[in-house]
């Protein structure tokens, strides 16, 4: 059985070249996947993570060179948080100065010790410092040292006029359980040491989300299979009365969509068969990837895709 928690993150942003060098350079995150949206593939779709790119690390982006500034609102994902070891918090805040990253003074957020900031894009960030995160095995591939670098998603918090609909299908659909109230804020837990956690933070009649850079397109939950997809998605349309798209086959991953009650749209994607289905570990993330169906037009799409490494 699959651990219950996030798949991905995918968002949007602005131009491809300062989002690969703000979160492979700054953050110090892996690029384990390079390819381009399937539905438009004139765009880039880049994914960012660990060293093979496990469930529960995974930050993917559509970057759009003039895109308009997204808003955050009800119906959105308003900010998402990545586990880093405890005492490396202090280390962290120093490197946002260095690099001129906007970030706030560290808080404690149910109890942890949480460092705020954003992307070039807007995009609301946070590191959290978690005593067992050292366990975790990080990434280093450039300036962040492995012994402070990330360990994947701590959770996410979304934003909604109210919370109990989508905290049904978080409990009753994909396995997570309330774990602690803070204010307006509840939160819920999964069983993953990565990625485990969702905070639902209600604000009644508040403005709603405008998609744009800096804001998140969907968030993906995890299925350990086909057949524990197919389940979830049953129990969604049975139990819910929610509609469920049918299965897409994304290469790494296969999945559902669904939006729910809160107005979010969410994803459930199987762990296999992964990042490395087409290329090594240690060739991840280095040459354009496209789906076959697409591989007959790959000098068009070259052409129109801007330059990175």
């Amino acid at each position: 059985m699959s651990e219950t928690g996030l798949h991905h993150v995918t968002a949007f942003s602005g131009p491809a070249l300062r989002n690969l060098d703000f979160y492979t350079r700054v953050l110090g995150l892996r690029l384990v996947k390079k390819t381009v949206n399937f539905d438009d593939p004139g765009t880039y779709h880049l994914y960012y993570g660990d060293e093979t790119g496990r469930p529960g690390t995974i930050l993917t982006f559509f970057p759009i060179p003039h895109a308009a500034p997204g808003r955050v609102g009800i119906g959105e994902t308003q900010e998402t948080a990545f586990r880093v070891p405890r005492a490396s918090i202090g280390w962290w805040t120093h490197r946002l100065l260095a690099h001129g990253v906007r970030h706030e003074a560290r808080v404690q957020v149910f109890g942890e010790s949480t460092l705020r900031f954003r992307d070039p894009d807007g995009m609301a960030l946070a590191l959290v410092g978690i005593e067992d995160a050292g366990e975790a095995a990080g990434w280093s591939g450039g300036e962040v040292p492995r012994e402070h670098a990330i360990r994947g998603f701590h959770g996410v918090t979304l934003l909604l006029a109210e919370a109990g609909p989508t905290a049904a299908i978080l409990t009753d659909v994909l396995g997570f359980t309330e774990s602690g109230r803070e204010g307006s804020a509840t939160r819920f837990s999964g069983s993953a040491g990565l990625g485990g956690l969702v905070t639902l933070r209600a604000v009644g009649g508040f403005l709603p989300g405008r998609p744009g850079a800096g804001s998140v397109h969907h968030i993906a939950f995890r299925a350990a299979d086909d057949a524990a997809q197919a389940a979830m998605a049953g129990r969604l349309r049975e139990r819910h009365g929610l509609t469920v798209t049918e299965q897409r086959d994304r290469n790494y991953f296969r999945s559902v969509y669904f939006r729910e009650p809160g107005g979010v749209l969410f994803e459930i994607a199987t762990d296999a068969p992964g990042f490395t289905a087409d290329e090594p570990v240690e060739a991840l993330g280095q040459a354009l990837k496209l789906p076959d169906f697409l591989e007959p037009h790959r000098a068009e799409i070259e052409e129109v895709l801007p330059k990175i490494a």
